[in-house]
């Protein structure tokens, strides 16, 4: 039975909008030197299957898990999932990522059969001064305008926006227009789903003076018209004397929560899957079966079968804890 914590190899993926930091800031080990955008850290989607990089279950997918040990991984809910639930990333959005709409799941029927919807949320680890998020339409703001402002190359006009700071997070339900805009490092938990509708690239051109595809009809029809502007959720960084709990997203595919710990906490022991990413700081998951060392930059799948684990900080640990909603 899957009944320990599960560590998967990351997928790191070169980006045009990418930079170096998922080495620097979350110790990844970067195979070249092109610019890396994302490192996927669980993914059971097609573009690729994690594969398991320690312990009793060393080697094998997601997807093997998934067929074999469905109900020890996600619980007594499991068989509503065909797929693992969620995509979970790391992304350095070193230079600005397009603007782009994911599409629900009526729209993605139509326009991507074969993929799923795709509601995800970001939350900034560090961002360097003058960055922006670009979230949520400026009331106001219809096909009419977004078609004419495209015509201009002045969308960001119509995109709600703000600077970002460590400890925001952002929600971002499918058929939300958004980008980021350079210097942001993102801890991403969405749905399995790579859809993506490319609606606006700042008019760049890559090495060989190509542009990226654009999709614009195909985001149009994906829109929420009525996604005003959406802001962010702060993180509490206040000193803590017992571990902290804040949820940040609660929304029918997870909940995410904010974690605080300088003490020992327990976490599993509940029937539920959850994920825990490691923002910052080290420590150890004390299980019946030996212990695992904790750190940043590191994301564990505590699978539903987990008995009572401990988790023990060596100074101040700070995680998101991902879990499924009921």
């Amino acid at each position: 039975m899957v009944d320990t914590p599960l560590r998967f190899e990351p997928f790191l993926r070169p980006m045009v909008w990418g930079g170096r930091r998922l080495r620097d800031a979350l110790d990844k080990h970067l195979p070249t030197d092109e610019a890396y955008g994302e490192s996927w850290e669980i993914s059971d989607h097609p573009l690729h299957r994690s594969r398991v990089a320690s312990g009793p279950h060393v080697g094998r997918t997601l997807r093997d898990l998934m067929e074999t040990e469905c109900a020890a991984l996600l619980g007594s809910t499991g068989y509503r999932h065909g797929t693992f639930p969620w995509l979970v990333k790391f992304l350095d959005c070193s230079d600005r990522l397009s603007v782009q709409v994911h599409p629900d799941e009526d729209v993605v029927q139509r326009l991507w059969p074969g993929e799923g919807s795709k509601t995800e949320a970001w939350f900034v680890i560090d961002a360097a001064p003058g960055s922006r998020i670009f979230a949520g339409l400026v009331p106001g703001v219809g096909e009419a305008r977004l078609r004419d402002a495209l015509s201009h190359g002045a969308v960001a006009d119509c995109l709600h926006q703000f600077e970002p700071r460590p400890g925001d997070c952002v929600f971002l339900p499918a058929g939300t227009v958004h980008a980021v805009g350079g210097g942001v490092l993102i801890a991403e938990v969405q749905q399995t789903s790579d859809a993506t509708f490319r609606l606006f690239d700042w008019n760049r051109k890559d090495a060989q003076g190509k542009s990226r595809t654009l999709h614009i009809e195909e985001a149009l029809a994906a829109i929420h018209w009525d996604q005003g502007p959406i802001q962010p959720v702060r993180a509490s960084s206040s000193a803590v004397t017992r571990p902290l709990l804040q949820t940040l997203v609660r929304c029918p595919y997870f909940t995410l929560k904010h974690l605080q710990a300088s003490k020992a906490f327990s976490c599993g022991g509940t029937g539920r899957m959850q994920v825990l990413l490691v923002l910052d700081g080290i420590g150890k998951l004390e299980t019946p079966a030996g212990h695992e060392s904790i750190r940043r930059g590191q994301v564990w799948l505590l699978p539903a079968a987990l008995p009572t684990t401990n988790c023990t900080p060596d100074g101040e640990l700070t995680a998101l804890l991902c879990s499924l909603s009921e």
